[in-house]
């Protein structure tokens, strides 16, 4: 967009995320209430609602977050109209601020680069004095949830990081499981 009602057509690399089938899963208790579970779609909303109650954000970035808004709709000079799924701020140890904007897809419904340089814009008009860090949440096969953080490199966007959760029953992480995570963090 270049403005208010304004479109531009800009010639670009073709750019999605997929989750990457090789990466690790991570297994996390189960904190949705059971209500929830039962009638939870397969849609972006069911996503961020799993989001929230097993605070997989919070996970993600090692720091602890709040949802501030779902699907905040406002205007970004320069692009317009912008929509962010969710927006979430947070706080590390050292009492750094963040925003993090958060994109979920459902179904077979792809992520693209656009989402993410939105978030990054809103971030740094309507948030300056906060860290970015944009965020998507993707459903995969066999109940696991990937989550993406982007990153700009130059005036490109890239993958910081990728990791891959599987929500479970309490008595479904072995202690063996348990042990492997704690190995795990040594590295």
């Amino acid at each position: 967009m270049a403005g208010s009602s304004r479109y531009r057509f800009v010639l670009g690399k073709q750019w999605s995320v997929a989750p990457d089938p090789h990466r690790s899963v991570i297994k996390v208790p189960d904190a949705t209430p059971g209500v929830i579970s039962r009638y939870a779609l397969t849609d972006e909303q069911a996503l961020l609602a799993i989001l929230r109650y097993n605070r997989l954000v919070d996970l993600f970035a090692a720091i602890t977050c709040y949802s501030l808004q779902s699907h905040l709709r406002t205007s970004v000079a320069e692009l317009g109209g912008v929509e962010t799924d969710e927006l979430y701020v947070g706080v590390d140890r050292h009492g750094v601020h963040y925003v993090l904007p958060v994109q979920a897809k459902g179904g077979r419904d792809k992520l693209g680069v656009v989402q993410i340089e939105q978030d990054i814009a809103l971030c740094a008009e309507k948030f300056p004095s906060l860290v970015c860090r944009p965020i998507a949440a993707q459903f995969m096969r066999d109940d696991v949830i990937a989550l993406f953080e982007f990153e700009l490199s130059g005036d490109e966007v890239t993958v910081r990081d990728e990791k891959h959760y599987r929500l479970v029953a309490p008595d479904e992480l072995s202690p063996e499981e348990l042990a492997q995570y704690r190995r795990s963090t040594r590295i």
